[in-house]
């Protein structure tokens, strides 16, 4: 899995659009994941996330949390796979970060699974994380139980994991524009279409991977851009709408999603829509 706002899986039918992956990966990183730093730091602070923290985040993606989690002083480690050029760009801001005048903690990033990392040499971590938001596309949850089971040796009795999901659709302004790659890739409906949040997604996948909830909360992500030219670029890096450049074209795709983030521009030119996202507390048994 990615931290990214969806995971970055296509129907098994249809053709595979051409993308610039590179692009996609900075776009992602300069645009799309600033969103969720709200919900990194409620976690953060709840958690009292500081240099005795040793953190394992699945699906790092390009890095934004763990950064955030480094400059607290904490020791991160980051799984990604199947996303070398996110995977890139972690390693980029967390040495570059290193450079500066505020050092992180030790930071060490891995393509792969939890099983390619091994156990820790000394004690094991003390944190997980999985940010990736769950529950705005149909099997978007799916491998999540898997990853988060297998990341449950390297971690002692009652370390708390971390999962995160989308809030309420009435909540979450863009879920309106999301049911555009919906709308134009019904030939290839099913894995990859837009569903409504529900309830009780996060516990769901805990109860799956044999996690014990232990509490909750709901923060604020408004999703922000400078313009409809910003927003076009951060939502499509998501890979939410691969689907539909499939099913279409990229020029359709492109003129559907302006149409639909015309409720939220705003006089300015600027971008705004309002987002509640939700995480989960869960603890190892």
């Amino acid at each position: 899995m990615t931290p990214t706002l969806v995971r970055q899986h296509l129907p098994h039918s249809g053709a595979r659009p051409r993308i610039d992956q590179w692009a996609r990966a900075r776009d992602w990183a300069e645009i799309q994941e600033r969103m969720l730093v709200p919900l990194y730091e409620a976690v953060y602070e709840r958690l009292e996330v500081g240099p005795s923290t040793r953190l394992l985040g699945l699906g790092c993606g390009s890095g934004l949390a763990l950064l955030m989690a480094a400059s607290r002083g904490a020791s991160v480690t980051g799984l990604q796979a199947h996303a070398p050029e996110r995977l890139a760009l972690a390693r980029e801001r967390l040495s570059a970060e290193a450079r500066g005048a505020r050092a992180p903690g030790d930071a060490r990033l891995t393509d792969g699974e939890p099983a390619d990392i091994g156990r820790p040499a000394e004690a094991g971590y003390n944190l997980v994380t999985a940010f990736e938001p769950v529950g705005c596309v149909a099997g978007d949850s799916e491998g999540l139980a898997g990853a988060l089971a297998a990341a449950v040796p390297l971690v002692g009795s009652g370390t708390p994991v971390v999962l995160a999901g989308w809030g309420p659709p009435e909540r979450c302004a863009t879920s309106s524009v999301l049911r555009v790659a919906t709308k134009l890739a019904d030939r290839l409906r099913g894995q990859g279409s837009w569903r409504p949040a529900l309830r009780d997604d996060l516990e769901d996948v805990a109860e799956r991977a044999g996690l014990r909830p232990d509490g909750s909360g709901r923060v604020a992500c408004p999703f922000g851009y400078a313009d409809t030219d910003n927003a076009v670029r951060g939502l499509l890096s998501t890979g939410l709408f691969d689907a539909a450049v499939a099913a279409t074209d990229r020029v359709q795709v492109d003129k559907e999603v302006r149409e639909a983030l015309h409720p939220y521009a705003r006089r300015d030119g600027t971008v705004w829509m309002p987002n509640v996202f939700r995480y989960l507390i869960a603890r190892t048994t």
